[in-house]
């Protein structure tokens, strides 16, 4: 049975054994405050075990079967759907989230894991004609070698499955760091599935630890050609400095701080069901997540009202109610944090349409309108259950408020004229963006990532599959070259 005392330990080189360091992390139920687990860390030697036990399972792994390799990742699916409850209590537990948010996010786990399952038959290369008389080019599609993951809190299970199962698909040996607040579910459980999978030992390693204790090593190692990470801004520039100065890849997924445009034509009530789970999903700790509904000014007042009553509705408590909508916050320092987010924004103007209590990790739904652009609840991503509804009178305007931030993520654009949202869109400067649809959209056949400071490089799908790999040229001449001299 898949329990967290089961899987509180480090995973390197196929064996699961206690970390190296004095150090002990502590997993806490965020919502009761209950200890869930202590898990010895890992240490800078641990990393390195992990990248050189990646490296040589990776010269095995060139070796096996692409059909083998399929079936391996097929199993894996097969592992998660024999075990979808205790994952799900997991997910509960480990990250306060909801019954429905660990539905959702088992679901995009099986859907991306059935991509990767698809690469290994996708290796595809190239003949190409020469310049030359008698010669042939050839590219040839290679993996990376290891590729080093790095992941978040909020999805931790599917965040780390959208880089550890693609690069496994590649071709790649993976070593994967998950957040210190979710170490199960973004990190040992995934190796626990493999390891069921039948992944051969040493591919896939998960090191439990936190940058206090190895620094800038995880990055900073020989071994890794791809760091993956996904998180905030701020992190994921150090770390895309790091790896450039490495000469390794970054692939960074970061914040985001959505617009969810609504035009006077659009159908309001359809709207307040879509913003509402655009923002309070996971209690809104999703970097998709709408932060800045923006609303013409005709129907300005009337949705307010409308979304007020809806957001009302909605259940804040304990996870494991399968009514509960809005669970706890990671921590009660996030906590604490949107609790300054909202006192500075009604500081510098905005008004207050629901506020609700923090207490501890929870969160209730706040509702800020009139803010404006400039406003620092405007400009910062808001990790949480609380919104900003801002107005805007013209389709120009609306375009310039989406587009004031230094992020470029998601987005959303709602109208009963759907090619007109499609030419909006197009204005709005965001790796993506839905007409008539939620903020929150991944699709495991669909480029998904950011523009500006929300990050570098897209996944999913054959863009997964031209990150995790590299072209080789190698060129056959089939008679001999006449040189100058």
């Amino acid at each position: 049975m898949l329990t967290i005392e089961s899987l509180s330990n480090q995973y390197i080189n196929g064996q699961w054994r206690e970390g190296q360091s004095d150090h002990v992390l502590i997993n806490v139920n965020p919502y009761s405050g209950d200890i869930l687990s202590e898990v010895k860390m890992a240490t800078v030697t641990d990393v390195d075990l992990a990248y050189k036990a990646a490296l040589k399972a990776k010269d095995d792994w060139d070796k096996v079967n692409p059909y083998k390799k399929r079936d391996i990742l097929e199993k894996a699916v097969q592992y998660i759907e024999a075990h979808e409850e205790e994952i799900t209590n997991i997910i509960i537990e480990e990250l306060g989230g909801t019954r429905l948010k660990a539905a959702f996010e088992i679901g995009l786990v099986k859907n991306m894991i059935k991509e990767a399952a698809t690469f290994p038959l996708r290796m595809e290369g190239k003949i190409l004609p020469s310049t030359e008389d008698g010669k042939e080019n050839r590219l040839y599609r290679i993996p990376v070698g290891v590729v080093g993951v790095i992941s978040p809190f909020n999805f931790p299970f599917f965040l780390s499955m959208k880089s550890v199962a693609p690069a496994l698909g590649a071709g790649n040996g993976v070593v994967l760091k998950p957040h210190e607040e979710t170490p199960i579910t973004g990190g040992t459980l995934i190796a626990k599935i493999f390891e069921e999978a039948g992944l051969p030992k040493g591919l896939l390693n998960v090191v439990v630890t936190d940058i206090k204790e190895i620094g800038d090593s995880f990055v900073e190692h020989p071994i890794p050609r791809i760091i993956s990470f996904t998180g905030s801004t701020k992190v994921g520039s150090h770390i895309g400095q790091l790896a450039v100065k490495n000469f390794k890849k970054p692939l960074l997924e970061l914040g985001g701080n959505s617009a969810f445009i609504i035009l006077e034509d659009a159908d309001i009530d359809y709207a307040v069901q879509a913003a509402t789970f655009s923002r309070f999903t996971h209690q809104g700790q999703i970097c998709m997540s709408a932060n800045r509904i923006i609303v013409q000014a005709t129907i300005y007042d009337e949705f307010i009202k409308k979304y007020k009553e809806k957001v009302s509705s909605l259940s804040v408590g304990d996870p494991k109610d399968p009514q509960t909508i809005i669970g706890p916050v990671v921590n009660e320092r996030q906590a604490n944090n949107l609790q300054a987010m909202i006192d500075n924004g009604i500081e510098e103007g905005a008004k207050v349409v629901l506020q609700g209590n923090i207490s501890g990790n929870m969160v209730e739904p706040t509702i800020l309108k009139d803010v404006t652009p400039n406003m620092t609840i405007a400009q910062e991503e808001l990790f949480g259950p609380v919104v900003c509804v801002m107005p805007f009178e013209t389709e120009d305007d609306a375009i310039a408020i989406a587009n004031d931030t230094k992020f470029g993520l998601s987005g959303a654009v709602h109208t009963s004229n759907l090619e007109k949202g499609v030419e909006l869109a197009k204005k709005i400067h965001s790796g993506m963006i839905h007409v008539n649809d939620i903020t929150i959209n991944d699709e495991p056949i669909v480029a998904f990532g950011g523009e500006k400071q929300s990050g570098l490089g897209r996944l999913n799908g054959q863009w997964s599959l031209d990150e995790f790999t590299t072209l080789k040229w190698i060129s056959l001449n089939y008679g001999q070259r006449s040189f100058p001299y």
